[in-house]
């Protein structure tokens, strides 16, 4: 292992468990973040990098600077993210040139076992493979279990991987913007191939489809959600369905749901115009089938590449986000307007006791807002 690629620091070690906080938290490390209870006030703290330091660590793909700065652009301290965002726009020359790939299933699908017998197949044929695993944070606590290196053990020793776990926050604006913005710095860094683990069948799944180019959904035998699947529309947003655990006395079962899956299909408008998504079916333990489902994203890459539907898709999820991204900044500051800082308490009490109408208590602020607005320029 060369020493671009040696474990340094605590984030990088394939087999530690981590208990952090979620996104709305700082982050240790970087100034004005609040240091754990064990560190006492004054201790040592790292050296704050300039945006040239984390362009130049990340473009020579520093494993400890690319960490450092996926935590820069993980925080919410104004400081922050005013830095992350000249660090972006100096990267973003070297971005675009990965394949981006979504992947989902509902819990206990073996997405972890799956994700790792495919990065290492492709780290094994030359590729450098990123994985962004994105776990659950707790709706009490808001900290989370990040254990994607323990559950992926293999493919985190392999030297042309990086799995970067990320905790949701509860919040789906935090999974797309954190996660979209640590994509681009893996690109940065040289990673040809993104995965991009979802937390599960939900909401989600609708944000990081809207950041890949593929989305694969796994999805079970003989777990009664064929049908369920449908209803919920996860399958409307996949490119491509697999059926694990396809290994064993699990093999007929699974390669009965490959067929009902097929006819389904037939009745759904597919994801990508030009393209039917295929079934198929794998086993991560035995490796059958990750070849094979390989070969048909490299076939949607192919394809949808010389007619042109790749590259619209990318323009499209560009122009979806910068509207996503003036919606959230328009809610922030709305909120923190002071009029409406001031107004919506009473307004609010007044919807709960059901003395106002929702749609009323709206108007006011709004009109409020507009009476400030129009002062200032009249």
């Amino acid at each position: 292992m060369t020493s671009e690629h040696r474990p340094t620091t605590s984030e990088e070690l394939p087999f530690a468990l981590s208990v952090l906080a979620g996104i709305a938290s700082r982050h240790d490390g970087l100034p004005g973040s609040a240091p754990p209870a064990s560190t006492p006030p004054g201790g040592p703290r790292r050296r704050q990098l300039t945006v040239e330091e984390y362009v130049a660590g990340v473009r020579n793909g520093d494993r400890t600077i690319l960490a450092r700065a996926i935590t820069l652009i993980e925080s919410n301290a104004p400081n922050h993210i005013a830095q992350a965002q000249e660090v972006l726009r100096e990267i973003l020359p070297f971005t675009g040139n990965s394949l981006r790939v979504g992947i989902t299933g509902v819990p206990g699908v073996g997405k972890s076992t799956f994700i790792e017998a495919l990065g290492t197949m492709l780290c094994e044929r030359g590729h450098r493979v990123a994985v962004l695993a994105i776990d659950p944070s707790s709706s009490i606590s808001r900290g989370s279990i990040l254990g994607d290196k323990t559950r992926m053990e293999r493919l985190a020793r392999h030297p042309n991987a990086y799995i970067r776990p990320s905790p949701s926050g509860g919040s789906l604006g935090g999974v797309a913007r954190k996660t979209r913005e640590t994509l681009l710095l893996c690109e940065a860094a040289g990673f040809d191939i993104i995965l991009v683990e979802t937390v599960g069948v939900g909401q989600s799944e609708t944000a990081v489809r809207g950041m890949v180019d593929f989305f694969l959904l796994l999805m079970l035998a003989g777990a009664g959600d064929e049908l369920q699947g449908i209803k919920k529309g996860v399958i409307e947003l996949a490119d491509a369905l697999l059926i694990t655990k396809a290994d064993g006395d699990n093999r007929q079962r699974a390669l009965a749901a490959q067929a009902e899956y097929r006819h389904a299909l037939r009745y759904l408008t597919p994801a990508t115009p030009g393209w039917k998504p295929p079934v198929r079916t794998c086993s991560a333990l035995t490796g059958a089938g990750i070849a094979e489902i390989w070969q048909e994203i490299e076939r949607f890459r192919d394809e949808l590449t010389a007619s042109g539907v790749f590259a619209n898709r990318r323009r499209e999820q560009a122009r979806d986000w910068l509207y996503t991204l003036i919606d959230e900044q328009l809610r922030t500051l709305f909120f923190a307007h002071p009029v409406v800082r001031e107004r919506l308490p009473t307004l609010e009490q007044a919807v709960v006791e059901g003395t106002l109408p929702v749609v009323s208590a709206v108007q006011q602020l709004i009109a409020a807002l507009g009476e400030v607005q129009a002062g200032k320029t009249a």
